[in-house]
């Protein structure tokens, strides 16, 4: 492999041309937002009926969600429809980043990075769905059966909203455990038999994260706690695969 190979490009920018090219990737990554925002706004309602069927679908008959804020009925879809319009743009948020750092990085860590990348996002996503089609019938579900008989359930729609977002981005994050610990491996801040070993904190750290980044019910909680000790073990198959491909020199060095 020649000189080149190894080494980033060595016609290095000057101070001002990085923060022209910064700029400009900011720029694309903020109007891929906008236009999906603006393409989504004309739905918004619809797009908050649909976020807010899972619960709407255990609602005690004749009760349904209420707005107690005035400003709540125009807001609420707002702030939904600008949150998905960031999601759904994360694809092209994440590609203007890796355009960005893509001449500083050496060869081989860019045939890392990118597949890395790109599980990340759809690993985010498939934790979204997992708690949108999974953990909301089985929380909503509870949450609308345990109460007293005589109180009836309408739930604030920006109170609602606020839940299932934190919900929606703590199971999101929680879905990149396996990224993280190919990328701890990868650095060589640890390995899969240390990760092992330390497996019982681990246990014990997912239910106290799931506590941290969840409604303080114990639904919610474990559901989060148990996709993630999940995730680390997969984590741990593929970190093993990583250090089988590792060449012996960095084997050595790590």
């Amino acid at each position: 492999m020649s000189q080149q190979d190894n080494h980033p490009d060595e016609n290095t920018m000057p101070l001002v041309a990085h923060l022209v090219e910064l700029r400009n990737r900011l720029l694309k990554a903020i109007l891929a937002i906008l236009v999906i925002f603006l393409a989504l706004y004309p739905f918004a309602n619809q797009l908050y009926a649909w976020l807010s069927g899972p619960l709407r679908a255990y609602l005690p008959e004749g009760s349904s969600m209420i707005a107690t804020d005035v400003a709540a009925p125009f807001f609420a879809p707002l702030k939904l429809t600008l949150v998905l319009g960031t999601f759904l743009a994360m694809p092209v948020v994440l590609y203007q980043i890796w355009r960005f750092m893509a001449p500083g990085l050496y060869r081989h860590e860019k045939r890392i990075a990118f597949p890395l990348l790109a599980s990340s996002i759809l690993l985010f996503y498939l934790g979204a769905v997992f708690a949108y089609y999974v953990v909301f019938p089985l929380v909503f579900a509870f949450f609308t059966s345990v109460g007293p008989a005589e109180v009836t359930v309408m739930t604030d729609m920006s109170s609602y909203l606020s839940f299932v977002l934190k919900l929606l981005f703590a199971f999101g994050i929680a879905f990149e455990i396996p990224i993280a610990i190919m990328l701890m491996i990868l650095s060589g801040a640890t390995d899969t038999q240390s990760l092992r070993e330390k497996r019982p904190y681990v246990v014990v750290g997912c239910f106290v994260v799931g506590m941290l980044m969840t409604p303080p019910d114990m639904i919610s909680q474990t559901l989060l706690a148990g996709p993630m000790w999940l995730l680390f073990e997969i984590g741990l198959i593929f970190g093993r695969m990583v250090e089988r491909r590792r060449p012996p020199e960095d084997a050595d060095a790590a």
